[in-house]
């Protein structure tokens, strides 16, 4: 049994490290995977039928993979996003190859307010929608997913578009603790908006980095454990937003100059201390991808510490390509809170993206999503449903529908921009993303792009208008 587990009544834990060749076939008809040293439960022949032990499998494989590629990927990340910052940082183009031949290439540097992130160079867009009022229906999701993209930037290009771009005030770039892992795992951005009424705060939580394999192994790793009264959550995203090892989900913890921060509390003691000095304000929190993730996480442990007044003040949860959280009891626990205090949950989903429907709904594994799905295909149509279609990505039946769609978004980005202005053409990167996406429909839908569009261009379609943005029945 690992550090930890002791704390829960109920879990499942993978350790691939600990798995051998023979380990992984096992998985397959061993009645006794408890025993082994990648396998941690509590349950006797916790996995009966072939699929269960398929999906634990295909798990650990997968992270054993990512696992041995973190340092190349890492490096190869880290090369092609320097690349891709050498127009910008030696003012276009044209300056660059000037540069070149005169020998005066300025490198770029990370830590500059005009570097960005692979994820900001599929989308470079950073000013918010011109076409966006305070205060109507549009404008939270709109501001919600921009935070939720420009999160996944360095702190200095994340203040710029704040308080220059969007006219904000900015209150802090975080960079979080994870202790399992033991590093720095969970980036999160706050700014307070004034333009609202009431003022608005936003606690934006970073998703999934394409160059991270650390996020990919939180992502796939289908470890959970069970919260007394809340359900079966996942473990790796509990780990990110700050579960103590030996602890659990204590109220409150000691804290003390220079210690690390863990997500969780610190953001939940930077809440208090903000909206304590201004009685109407409210917050909101947002993500995309594993940042989604945490955004729906942070209000379920709040209710956990049954954080009352916290709770009062919480205006809602903005979530796009969000994966799956927890299980059905997980559901029926957040849907009673969010209810009780008003909060408005909105789970968008943009077509064939993968991401929303991980980890698999199986029988087994359990994992859920709860509420409506905000649900919008290639034509940004949008549609309230219980599910996004196709709910588990692999069947059989949506694969040529899948590529089909891949080869429209595709001829899209050609055509988007003639149509609605040049803010919606898509650069090189963008492009050879949806390419890749006619290898694995579905990948490409989960970049920003699209989301950033369902706000901006998407409509409901007439039975579903009454709906949007609608708080949780």
């Amino acid at each position: 049994m690992a550090s930890g587990e002791n704390l829960f009544t109920d879990y499942l834990v993978l350790h691939p490290s600990e798995a051998g060749y023979l380990d992984l076939l096992r998985i397959f008809y061993s009645s006794d995977l408890e025993k082994r040293d990648f396998f941690d439960t509590p349950v006797e022949d916790r996995l009966r039928g072939l699929r269960g032990r398929w999906l634990i499998f295909v798990s650990v494989v997968m992270q054993k993979v990512f696992f041995r590629l973190k340092n190349p990927m890492a490096k190869i990340g880290s090369n092609v996003e320097n690349w891709m910052n050498y127009p910008t940082c030696n003012g276009g183009y044209g300056r660059l190859f000037w540069n070149i031949f005169t020998g005066n290439v300025v490198r770029p540097d990370s830590s500059s307010a005009v570097y960005t992130s692979m994820i900001g160079s599929l989308d470079t867009r950073v000013d918010l929608d011109s076409n966006n009022r305070v205060n109507d229906e549009r404008y939270g999701p709109a501001l919600s997913v921009m935070a939720a993209k420009i999160a996944y930037e360095n702190e200095a290009f994340v203040k710029t578009a704040v308080n220059d771009h969007w006219q904000m005030e900015f209150l802090g770039f975080f960079n979080f603790w994870n202790e399992y892992e033991e590093q720095h795992s969970t980036q999160v951005i706050m700014f307070q908006d004034k333009k609202v009424d009431p003022d608005l705060i936003m606690v934006a939580f970073r998703g999934t980095s394409p160059f991270d394999a650390d996020d990919w192994i939180t992502d796939l790793n289908l470890s959970w454990y069970e919260l007394e009264g809340v359900g079966r959550l996942h473990a790796g995203f509990q780990k990110a937003l700050g579960l103590h090892k030996d602890k659990g989900w204590p109220k409150e913890i000691e804290t003390a100059s220079g210690t690390k921060q863990f997500a969780y509390y610190t953001i939940r003691e930077k809440l208090r201390e903000i909206l304590s000095q201004n009685k109407n304000a409210k917050f909101m929190v947002t993500g995309h991808s594993l940042g989604g993730a945490l955004a729906i996480l942070f209000p379920a442990i709040l209710s956990l510490h049954e954080e009352k007044w916290l709770l009062d003040r919480m205006e809602g949860v903005y979530t796009f390509g969000q994966p799956r959280v927890g299980d059905e009891k997980f559901g029926e626990f957040m849907k009673e809170k969010l209810k009780r205090y008003n909060v408005k949950y909105c789970r968008y989903v943009y077509a064939n993206d993968v991401v929303p429907r991980l980890p698999y709904d199986d029988k087994t594994l359990m994992f859920k999503h709860f509420g409506h799905c905000l649900y919008f295909n290639s034509l940004y149509q949008g549609q309230v449903l219980e599910e996004e279609p196709n709910k588990n990505y692999f069947s059989v039946l949506y694969v040529l529908p899948k590529v089909l769609n891949s080869v429209f978004e595709l001829t899209r980005s050609f055509i988007l921009p003639l149509a609605r202005g040049k803010e919606y053409r898509e650069g090189l990167p963008e492009i050879m993303f949806r390419m890749v996406g006619l290898v694995i429909p579905g990948l490409s839908n989960h970049g920003p792009q699209d989301y950033v569009n369902l706000t901006r261009l998407g409509y409901f379609l007439p039975e579903s208008t009454e709906m949007q943005g609608s708080k949780l029945d």
